[in-house]
């Protein structure tokens, strides 16, 4: 007796599917090679797009990919678990007509996605390794430690101005600011209001809070720096002037690896080291560096030139050079450049950097 069957089977047919990431929900597109099959919205959870996937369109080949944002990586790594080919894409680098700026709304945005990943016209950032990753975050957060302890401390130098108080001929200088002594002198300013003292008070507190966890937070990273995955690396990168324990955590976390670069130009690429341009026919504008890249990676890099700067002999003919020509400013991420080939050098050879001699 023969029996009907009416089980589909995709096996070999690619579908591409577009995801516009939002935090209690996702608009999903999803394409064929030559149809746009359906777009519907759904909670924010891969197993439930794999489920309509398997469902729906079974033995199939899966290819997703979403912008990168807030919801960092995890649904990337969820997403390649469950076997969908995924790839995190820089909003800036998918194609978008005049209308889908003018028109946005969710729903175009994951079709824009779809068709663009259908058409082959999206490529994918690096993902670092997870434990890049979790790493990279105690470096963050240290620096946005920083930030936060610096706003208190500027509001505390504002309290101060507003209410007419000088400071002490002992702490003209910024150097003794922030001292202990310091600190004991702002407790013990007398103010006419108790308002006023017990808002200064609590402007005190607040900084030593952030100190206190500032420091914790370089404690770990000191921790970090003489594990076994980074500290021959940091050993390494300690020998080039201007680059210490702190900037080669930086370097290493950010970077993930070096051997994700195939050439200088990638790196200072990813960095943030090139300058725009902006050409047409025999013309050939040069403009300032790029605003795209690392800029924590960036940052880091540039004030580790100023002390290399000062203490590398070839470095410092150079930016001495430079400034004959141009402001020091922009002399500078010349350094930079040449800093960061040091690095590369470094990391790639796993050889210590020995400073040059002039002769």
């Amino acid at each position: 007796m023969l029996t009907q069957s009416n089980k589909i089977d995709f096996s070999g047919q690619h579908f591409y599917v577009g995801l516009d990431v939002h935090l209690k929900s996702w608009k999903v597109s999803i394409m064929a090679e030559k149809l746009t099959l359906k777009t519907f919205s759904q909670d924010p959870n891969p197993e439930l797009l794999h489920h309509y996937l398997v469902k729906n369109f079974p033995n199939g080949i899966y290819h997703s990919a979403y912008e990168a944002g807030f919801c960092g990586y995890w649904i990337h790594n969820r997403l390649i678990a469950l076997g969908i080919s995924n790839i995190v894409v820089n909003p800036a680098d998918i194609p978008t007509t005049d209308k889908e700026k003018v028109n946005k709304t969710d729903k175009r945005d994951s079709k824009k996605i779809a068709r663009s990943l259908r058409n082959g016209d999206l490529k994918g950032i690096h993902v670092s390794s997870l434990k890049s990753l979790e790493d990279r975050c105690l470096l963050r957060i240290r620096g946005t430690l920083v930030k936060d302890l610096t706003r208190y401390k500027n509001r505390i130098k504002s309290f101060l101005y507003f209410h007419g108080i000088e400071m002490p001929e002992a702490f003209s200088k910024s150097a003794t600011h922030w001292s202990k002594r310091f600190m004991n002198w702002l407790g013990s300013i007398e103010l006419t209001e108790i308002s006023a003292k017990k808002s200064l008070n609590l402007l005190i507190v607040e900084s030593q809070h952030l100190r206190l966890t500032l420091l914790n937070a370089l404690r770990g990273i000191q921790e970090l720096s003489r594990s076994e995955a980074y500290a021959n690396n940091v050993r390494l990168l300690q020998t080039i002037p201007g680059i210490g324990t702190l900037t080669a955590m930086i370097i290493l976390t950010e970077m993930d690896t070096i051997n994700r670069f195939a050439n200088f130009d990638q790196l200072c690429s990813f960095i943030g080291l090139i300058p725009s341009t902006n050409s047409s026919g025999e013309k050939e504008n040069i403009g300032e560096i790029t605003h795209r890249g690392n800029n924590y990676l960036r940052s880091a890099i540039v004030e580790s030139a100023w002390i290399a700067a000062r203490w590398d002999l070839s470095l410092n003919k150079c930016f001495h050079d430079y400034c004959k020509r141009m402001e020091s400013n922009k002399a500078i991420i010349r350094i930079a450049r040449k800093l960061l080939n040091r690095i590369r050098f470094v990391l790639k050879n796993n050889q210590p950097y020995v400073c040059s001699v002039i002769k």
